[in-house]
């Protein structure tokens, strides 16, 4: 059996290649997707790559792929602290290589596009508005939801290397999970572009700073709120699901 790190690393890069494929599609020059309806293009794949990504390594792992469905899990008492800080690091190098992985995909056309914020956006996310209150709240409320649906939609699924019973989104609940995460960008997405995942949107940054390019804007000072108001959305979303059971 494969083990439950290797899947989440393997199933966060396929979420990572799928996901920053279709936004490289549809803002990098000369690709056959550009400026194709780019919202409902980009929320309907994130959709189904985490479909696609939870239903291949569900049955390894839970198929979290997001740390703060781990947190989220965590907090709701349906996952085993001892595997928490080995999910999250899989999760981050995970999305490294899918991120990775998708520039070489896209790179004549990363080459060719010369609007560094759409090549930047391509990597990770951006606030529409800059204010760090209300696009921390639009990060702590649409992971929030996207927890708190989880916790309703998923059941234990897999026992990992002797630990607690481990929830997470195995083969049943994938589908109805990324129909919730299409519907949350499709509504929610529109303040900061719904990261609601702190490894996909940390991950990529890195990458994006690693990558040889000119006039680079990574904006780090921006940095901390994909990651920071996610994990707080989903300590949120544990506690009150604890409260209401």
């Amino acid at each position: 059996m494969i083990n439950a790190y290797i899947a989440e690393f393997v199933g966060t890069a396929i979420l990572l290649l799928l996901g920053q494929g279709i936004v490289a599609n549809v803002n990098l020059s000369k690709t056959k997707g550009y400026e194709e309806t780019p919202l409902i293009s980009i929320t309907t794949a994130w959709g189904f790559a985490v479909f696609v990504a939870a239903y291949i390594t569900g049955q390894f792992s839970g198929a979290h792929l997001n740390p703060a469905v781990t947190i989220g899990l965590l907090f709701a008492g349906k996952f085993s602290s001892e595997l928490v800080f080995g999910y999250i690091l899989s999760q981050l190098f995970g999305a490294m290589l899918g991120s990775g992985l998708a520039y070489f995909f896209y790179i004549d056309h990363y080459k060719a596009t010369s609007d560094e914020a759409k090549v930047m956006g391509s990597f990770c996310t951006s606030p529409a508005i800059r204010n760090y209150k209300n696009n921390f709240f639009s990060e702590f409320l649409a992971t929030f939801i996207l927890i708190f649906g989880i916790l309703y939609i998923v059941e234990p699924n897999i026992i990992v290397e002797g630990f607690n019973v481990n929830y997470g989104i195995g083969s049943l609940g994938a589908l109805p999970v990324g129909i919730l995460v299409w519907v949350i960008g499709l509504s929610l997405g529109g303040t900061t572009g719904y990261a609601i995942n702190p490894a996909r949107d940390l991950g990529p940054r890195i990458v994006y700073q690693l990558i040889p390019r000119k006039n680079k804007i990574s904006d780090w000072a921006y940095s901390w709120i994909p990651v920071f108001g996610p994990s707080f959305g989903a300590v949120a979303a544990g506690l009150l699901y604890i409260y209401l059971s």
